[in-house]
C-alpha cells in the first residue's frame, strides 16, 4: 500500500487521523490563516492542527468552509487552553471554539498542557463531552508519564494522543514506549525545533544521500518512528515540501545515527517547569 497525505493512523477507539497535518501556531487570524490552510488542503493535507489560544479558530473554520473539501474529510484538532482549566470552564471552551469554528463537533480535542492539580478533573470534562460526541476523540499535550499515570488513577477513558514537542534533538524515547505500551498514539509539535536542527552536519549529509530537504528528512524519521506530526508553516512552498514524504525510506542504519543526535534539549517549555 503506497502512503500518502491522506493515510492514517487509528486511534484507540477506531478514529483514523491522518499522519501529517498542518499546525497553525502563530498563524495570523483571517487571511493569513485562511491562505494557508486553503493552501495546504488544496495540496493534499486533511488533519489541521489548532488551538484556542492560538487566536486563529475562526479562519480555520473559514478556510475549511471555502476549500471545496467536504468537512467529514477533514481531521481537525483544537485544545483547551490553561485558564479554563484553572476556571473549570472546560465545557464552554469547547463550546466556544465550536462556535469560532463554526461546526458541530471536532475530531480531537486536546488539553494543551497539565496545569498543576487541575487536569485530572478537567479530564473528566473531556470524558463527558466525548460522550455527547462534541469530540470524536480526546486526548492531551505536553503530558510526561507521570501526569498520564494520574490520568489512568482517576479514569477509564485513555487518551487518544498525546501531543508534545518531539524531534531529533528530544527523541523523548521513554514517553513514547509509554504511549505505545498504553495505545497512545504520541504526536510531535515542533518536529524540526523551530529549525534550528537543520543546518546539523549529521542531518544535512543524509538528507543530500535521499535527495531531499532536511526538514523532510526529519519528518519521514518521524513517521517511521510511528510518531504522527503537525509541522507549522504559512508559507505554501514549504507547506508543500512538508508534504512530500512519502517517495523515500530511511534505513535503519541512517535512523540509529539521527536517533543518537538526541540531546534532551528543548526549544519549547518543560511541561513540569511551565509558567501556567
Amino acid at each position: 500500500m503506497t502512503l500518502n497525505l491522506q493515510s492514517t493512523a487509528t486511534l484507540n477507539n477506531g478514529v483514523k487521523m491522518p499522519w501529517v497535518g498542518l499546525g497553525v501556531f502563530q498563524a495570523e487570524d483571517g487571511s493569513e490563516v485562511e491562505t494557508a490552510v486553503k493552501a495546504a488542503l488544496e495540496f493534499g493535507y486533511r488533519h489541521i492542527d489548532t488551538a484556542a489560544i492560538y487566536g486563529n479558530e475562526v479562519g480555520v473554520g473559514n478556510a475549511i468552509r471555502e476549500s471545496g473539501v467536504p468537512r467529514d474529510e477533514i481531521f481537525v484538532t483544537t485544545k483547551v487552553w490553561n485558564s479554563d482549566l484553572r476556571n473549570g470552564t472546560v465545557r464552554e471552551a469547547l463550546n466556544t471554539s465550536l462556535e469560532k469554528l463554526g461546526f458541530e463537533k471536532v475530531d480531537l480535542y486536546l488539553i494543551h498542557w497539565p496545569v498543576k492539580e487541575k487536569y485530572v478533573a478537567a479530564w473528566k470534562v473531556m470524558e463527558e463531552l466525548y460522550a455527547e460526541g462534541k469530540a470524536r476523540a480526546i486526548g492531551v499535550s505536553n503530558f510526561h508519564t507521570h501526569h498520564l499515570n494520574d490520568i489512568f488513577a482517576a479514569s477509564d477513558v485513555v487518551p487518544a494522543v498525546n501531543q508534545i514537542e518531539l524531534h531529533p534533538y528530544l527523541r523523548q524515547e521513554s514517553i513514547h514506549r509509554f504511549c505505545q505500551d498504553h495505545g497512545i498514539q504520541l504526536q510531535a509539535y515542533s518536529p524540526i525545533a523551530r529549525g534550528r536542527i537543520l543546518d546539523h552536519v549529521t542531518l544535512t549529509r543524509i538528507a543530500q544521500k535521499y535527495n531531499v530537504t532536511t526538514a523532510q528528512l526529519i519528518l519521514r524519521w518521524h513517521l517511521q518512528h510511528e510518531i504522527d506530526i503537525i509541522p507549522k508553516s504559512v508559507t505554501l512552498h514549504r507547506i508543500q515540501e512538508n508534504g512530500t514524504l512519502f517517495h523515500f525510506n530511511i534505513s535503519a542504519e541512517d535512523m540509529a545515527e539521527i536517533d543518537n543526535l538526541d540531546r534532551h534539549e528543548r526549544v519549547g517549555a518543560d511541561p513540569d517547569h511551565f509558567d501556567f
